[in-house]
């Protein structure tokens, strides 16, 4: 699978309990967090969620 860098771009004050969780549950607790993970099915799931908070780029 591919490598993916994730970083949260946006604070997590006042989003809903299920965005925070998720995004706690990939690591990413503070703005500009970055975590490089595999990309699979459970990963992309959890992208959806909060998608609209974090920078996804490619990893080398």
């Amino acid at each position: 699978m591919a490598k993916v860098k994730l970083t949260l771009a946006k604070s997590l004050i006042g989003r809903k309990k299920n965005q925070i969780l998720t995004a706690n549950s990939l690591g990413l607790k503070k703005i500009g967090d970055t975590v490089v993970s595999e990309r699979d099915n459970i990963l992309e799931g959890k992208l959806n969620v909060i998608a609209h908070l974090v920078k996804v780029e490619e990893a080398k």
